[in-house]
């Protein structure tokens, strides 16, 4: 049995009440959640409030989950609704911290990285957040936030431009490697 299905197959028993299959899907996608969540509230205790309390809401309401293969995209779609509501909370709102995984990169080039992305309009940076970090593909990021997929790939074009002038395009790469 391959990976697909086999979660796809825990899924399943996770919607007919197991709680040992939804306990391994919350385990497999446990770092990930936490990730995504600290990009979001810029703070570990936060974080993990935010992923205990989309864990817990998962949990009642699994039944609610019509295509299993769309299981992480509902749970992250949890999830990034938290962050907002514990974002709403705070005074001081902030967007996204270091914890994006970005590989072969320099401390300074990450932090450079993810200062560039909290600049961003809030729809280019869920768009890129979840097409790059998570793998997500252009359809179900629209079918996830509900727009339409044009607007999807115009976010990503524009999400991206701006990330490249933020970073100083291709001179700014090209000077970091000559240090």
């Amino acid at each position: 049995m391959d990976l697909r299905t086999e979660h796809t197959e825990l899924v399943r028993r996770a919607i007919k009440q197991d709680e040992a299959a939804f306990e391994q899907l919350i385990l497999l996608h446990s770092e990930q959640l936490y990730r995504t969540a600290y990009v979001y509230v810029k703070n570990e205790q936060d974080a993990l409030d935010v992923v205990q309390e989309t864990v817990y809401k998962a949990f009642i309401s699994i039944g609610q989950v019509k295509e299993p293969k769309y299981f992480v995209t509902w749970l992250t779609k949890i999830l990034i609704r938290n962050c907002y509501r514990v974002l709403n909370q705070q005074t001081a709102v902030a967007d996204l911290i270091e914890q994006i995984p970005v590989m072969e990169s320099s401390r300074e080039e990450h932090l450079d990285l993810i200062d560039a992305l909290s600049h961003l309009r809030k729809e280019y940076r869920d768009v890129l957040v979840l097409f790059y970090f998570h793998d997500v593909p252009m359809k179900e990021i629209a079918s996830f936030i509900g727009i339409t997929l044009n607007t999807v790939k115009t976010y990503l074009k524009r999400g991206r431009a701006e990330l490249k002038k933020q970073l100083g395009g291709l001179d700014y790469v090209e000077a970091r490697s000559s240090k």
